[in-house]
């Protein structure tokens, strides 16, 4: 064989396949470009899906609905009551119905009215002897008391009731309503009521019933410009002049000194006067007051 010929040979055995690149994950993502990346998001949206409906995950969610929205015992007892207030959730004032059993509101004014013009002295008697509310009870207590005015302006009240409630009440606006009433039964309970205003009491000192006019001339609530109108005043009766003699000595020794020698001194000189008065106010330690009762007993 030829040199030439060797070569050739040498040359046709030297001739190889190129060798094929090794496959890697690498090279996967090279040759795929973004498709790797997609399959690494399905994946995570599939763990997140199986996440989504287990039941942790439910309850989870349910408990954060139930905080976002939470449901108040205000809101269930506004669908339940309707009668409810809306800020205390309390009923308002209500009266039973005697023939049916059931509660039934009624208005203010309405009960008013009807306490004030009814006939039925059983229910204007039972109503003035009901204990009061506890004060605590602001709008039971004004309701009653609102009421109680009606029950004593309402002349089919009995006696004994109206006369009862002038002798108890502590509340202006009754004891006003029964220092007006037509029996004097009742005016002289409101004129011996220590709970009067002093401005009340002294209108009953002027009352035409005599027993009243002296239980509101003995009443402590009264003025001193009254005490002195009633020692002046001839119409006044011997016992309650003499009680009135009394006043700054006897009674009431704390009295202012001047108001009280004024009010003796009227006594002294009041026509009405009984000698036993006088004979005791000769000796008054005012020297005044025991000069008009010497001169009236020398006269």
């Amino acid at each position: 064989m030829s040199q030439q010929e060797q070569s050739t040979q040498a040359s046709s055995e030297g001739s190889i396949a190129p060798a094929q690149p090794e496959t890697s994950p690498e090279n996967l993502v090279e040759a795929n470009g973004d498709k790797a990346p997609e399959q690494g998001l399905d994946q995570k949206a599939a763990a997140e899906d199986v996440q989504s409906h287990s039941p942790e995950t439910q309850g989870d969610a349910e408990s954060e609905g139930e905080a976002q929205s939470p449901s108040t015992g205000a809101d269930k007892e506004a669908q339940t009551n309707p009668k409810a207030d809306a800020n205390t959730g309390s009923e308002p004032n209500v009266d039973e119905d005697s023939e049916s059993g059931s509660s039934v509101f009624q208005p203010l004014t309405d009960a008013y009215e009807h306490l004030r013009h009814t006939d039925d002295s059983a229910e204007l008697s039972a109503f003035a002897r009901r204990p009061l509310p506890d004060r605590s009870d602001q709008a039971a207590y004004s309701r009653v008391t609102a009421l109680l005015e009606a029950v004593a302006g309402n002349n089919r009240t009995p006696e004994e009731d109206r006369v009862f409630l002038a002798e108890t009440m502590p509340f202006p606006n009754i004891l006003v309503k029964l220092s007006a009433d037509p029996c004097a039964a009742v005016r002289e309970a409101v004129a011996k009521n220590e709970a009067d205003k002093n401005w009340l009491v002294g209108r009953l000192t002027k009352d035409a019933d005599p027993a009243v006019r002296s239980a509101a001339l003995r009443n402590p609530q009264t003025t001193w410009k009254m005490r002195l109108e009633g020692g002046q005043n001839p119409e006044v009766d011997e016992q309650t002049l003499d009680f009135l003699g009394q006043l700054g000595v006897e009674l009431e020794s704390d009295a202012p000194v001047v108001l009280s020698s004024m009010v003796r001194r009227a006594v002294a000189l009041n026509h009405n006067s009984s000698r036993s008065t006088l004979e005791r106010l000769a000796k008054d330690p005012s020297g005044e007051v025991a000069r008009a009762a010497q001169s009236r007993l020398a006269g």
